[in-house]
C-alpha cells in the first residue's frame, strides 16, 4: 500500500502533482474545502431533477435525443443506460498509469462544485486511485467530444461493479475486485452517469503522460548530443552564452546552458582546441535552436495541460449561486489536442535531430572516426544498421506527427458535427515517445562508441558519469553481434538514469538560466 498521500485541491493541481500521480501509487484525498460546493450543486440537482422541467441529461435523454423527457421513475436507470450504451471502446487497454491521473483528474474536475455529483461519488473515483484499482479502459473509440464518452465509460461502469479492473497484478471482474477491497458498488443519482463520462479527463491524462515522456527523452537527448559533440571532436563554441542571449529565445538559452554544462571539463574537447575546423554540422552546432524551440513548445503544452486537468469539461454545468444549470460545450477537447500536437512535433523534432547525429558518427568523413565506430570496418559492419532503425524510427514519427487536430467528422447525427480528435492526438503521442526512446538510445551507444575510440582522451567528468552507467548494461561493440539486445538495454536504461537530474530539470527550470 502506498505511503505518500496527495491531497487534491480542486483547481488548483499542480504540474509537480500531476507528475507524481502519474509515477506510481500513491494515498489520494480531496480537499475538504471542496465539501461545501459539491453539496451545494448536488442539492441544485435534485431539486431540478424532481421539479417537473426540462434539464438536459438530467430529466431528458442525451444528444440527439435531448428532446425526450424521461419519467421521474426512470431518472436512475437512465444514468446505468447512459454508462450501458456508451462503452464501446476498442483497442489495447489504457496504460495504468494514465488510468490513475483520469481518476485522479475526474475527482478533482467533479470536486469544482460545477457538476451536481453527490461527495460519495468523488469518494468512490479516489477509493479506486488510493488502493489502485484501475478500470480497464480500451484505448480507442473517442473522438474527443462530447468529451471522452467511450473511454470514461468503461471507467465509470467499474464504480459500479460492471466491467474489469486491473486489481494486485490481474484483470479480474470490477464487482469482485469491490469485494477485495472492501468495498460497495456505487448506485447513481441524477446526472451522475452523464458527469462521469462527459468531460476531457482521458485525452488530458495521455497527452500529460506524453508531455511526461517527452520532457524526460529531451534531456537523454541533450545528454547523448552532447556526448556526440565529443565523440565527433566538435566544438562548445556554438554553446556560448552570448549567442544565445541576443537571441532572447528562452528555451534555447536553457539548452545552451545545459550543453556547456555537461561538456564542461572535457579532455576530448581541449586537445583539438586549436584545431582549424570552424563549423560543425547542423544537428551539432544547432542543438540549442532545435532542442530549446522543443522546450518552449513542451513549456506551452504544459501551461494549456495543467489548465485543462483543473478544468471543469462536463456538460451541463451546475451554477448552485444562481440556481441555474446551463448546456455549454467545455467537453470540447481542442486545447488539448493543439498541446498534443505540439509534443508531437516536438517529438518528431528530438527524434530527427538525434538521429542525424548518430548518422555523422558512423561516417568517417564527417566524424573522422572509423566508418561505422568499428575498429576492423569491411568485416565488421559495426552500428551500421543500428543508424537504420534510427532512421526508420524518425521517419514513422514524421508521419505520426501530423496534426490530429485538423480532423474532424460528425458524430450523434450531425448533432456534435465537428470535434477534436483530442483523444487519438495524445494517445500516439505514446508511440511516438517509445519510437524516441529507441533512436536516442541508438544514439547514446554510438557516442559512446565514439568516446572509446578516442582514448586515451577522456570526456568531461559529467558525460562521463552517464558513459560509465551505460557500459553496465551495453559493452562497447568491439565486433559484430547481435545488437538488438543492446538496443533494448539502452532504451531500458534511458528510463532508468536520472537524465532530468542530471541536467537541472527542464519544464520546472527558471527561464532566465
Amino acid at each position: 500500500m502506498a505511503t505518500e498521500e496527495i491531497v487534491l485541491v480542486p483547481g488548483k493541481l499542480t504540474l509537480r502533482q500531476l507528475r507524481r500521480i502519474g509515477a506510481g501509487p500513491a494515498r489520494f484525498a480531496l480537499d475538504p474545502s471542496a465539501d461545501g460546493p459539491v453539496r451545494a450543486a448536488h442539492a441544485l440537482v435534485e431539486r431540478m431533477a424532481h421539479g417537473g422541467g426540462a434539464v438536459y441529461g438530467v430529466t431528458t435523454g442525451f444528444g440527439k435525443l435531448a428532446q425526450t423527457r424521461i419519467a421521474e421513475n426512470q431518472l436512475e436507470q437512465l444514468q446505468l443506460n447512459l454508462l450501458r450504451s456508451h462503452a464501446v471502446g476498442v483497442g489495447a487497454p489504457l496504460p495504468g498509469e494514465v488510468v490513475r491521473l483520469i481518476l485522479a483528474l475526474k475527482a478533482a474536475s467533479l470536486g469544482r462544485g460545477y457538476s451536481g455529483v453527490r461527495p460519495e461519488t468523488i469518494a468512490q473515483l479516489l477509493a479506486f486511485a488510493d488502493r489502485d484499482l484501475l478500470p480497464v479502459v480500451p484505448g480507442k473509440g473517442s473522438v474527443g467530444a462530447s468529451g471522452d464518452l467511450a473511454p470514461l465509460a468503461h471507467l465509470s461502469l467499474a464504480l459500479i461493479g460492471e466491467g474489469e479492473v486491473r486489481y494486485a497484478g490481474a484483470t479480474v471482474p470490477s464487482r469482485a475486485a469491490l469485494d477485495a477491497a472492501g468495498l460497495k458498488p456505487l448506485s447513481l443519482g441524477p446526472k451522475e452517469g452523464l458527469a462521469l463520462i462527459n468531460g476531457t479527463q482521458v485525452s488530458t491524462a495521455l497527452a500529460l503522460t506524453g508531455l511526461f515522456a517527452t520532457e524526460r527523452l529531451l534531456a537523454a537527448a541533450l545528454t547523448a548530443g552532447a556526448m556526440s559533440v565529443d565523440a565527433a571532436r566538435g566544438t562548445d563554441t556554438p554553446f556560448d552564452p552570448r549567442i544565445h542571449r541576443v537571441r532572447g529565445q528562452p528555451g534555447q538559452r536553457i539548452a545552451a546552458a545545459i550543453l556547456r554544462d555537461l561538456l564542461a571539463g572535457s579532455a576530448i574537447r581541449a586537445s583539438h582546441a586549436d584545431c582549424d575546423r570552424v563549423q560543425d554540422p547542423y544537428c551539432l552546432r544547432c542543438q540549442p535552436q532545435v532542442m530549446g524551440a522543443c522546450l518552449d513548445q513542451l513549456r506551452s503544452a504544459a501551461a494549456r495541460l495543467v489548465d485543462e486537468a483543473n478544468a471543469v469539461s462536463d456538460n451541463p454545468l451546475v451554477f448552485p449561486e444562481e440556481g441555474e444549470i446551463l448546456s455549454g460545450g467545455n467537453f470540447h477537447a481542442e486545447p488539448v489536442a493543439f498541446a498534443a500536437d505540439g509534443i508531437a512535433i516536438a517529438l518528431a523534432e528530438i527524434g530527427n535531430m538525434s538521429e542525424r547525429r548518430t548518422a555523422l558518427l558512423v561516417d568517417p568523413v564527417m566524424s573522422f572516426l572509423p566508418a561505422f565506430l568499428v575498429k576492423t570496418p569491411g568485416i565488421d559492419s559495426g552500428f551500421m544498421m543500428a543508424q537504420v532503425t534510427a532512421a526508420a524510427l524518425a521517419s514513422e514519427n514524421k508521419m505520426l506527427a501530423h496534426p490530429a487536430s485538423v480532423d474532424t467528422i460528425p458524430t450523434s447525427a450531425n448533432q456534435e458535427d465537428h470535434v477534436s480528435m483530442a483523444t487519438h492526438a495524445a494517445r500516439r503521442l505514446l508511440d511516438m515517445a517509445d519510437n524516441v526512446g529507441n533512436i536516442v538510445a541508438i544514439e547514446l551507444m554510438a557516442a559512446a562508441q565514439g568516446v572509446d575510440l578516442l582514448a586515451p582522451l577522456k570526456t568531461s567528468p559529467k558525460l562521463a558519469t552517464v558513459h560509465t552507467a551505460l557500459r553496465d548494461h551495453v559493452a562497447p561493440l568491439d565486433h559484430d553481434r547481435i545488437m538488438a539486445p543492446d538496443i533494448a538495454a539502452a532504451h531500458a536504461f534511458l528510463h532508468r538514469h536520472p537524465f532530468l537530474d542530471l541536467v537541472g530539470g527542464l519544464l520546472d527550470r527558471p527561464e532566465t538560466a
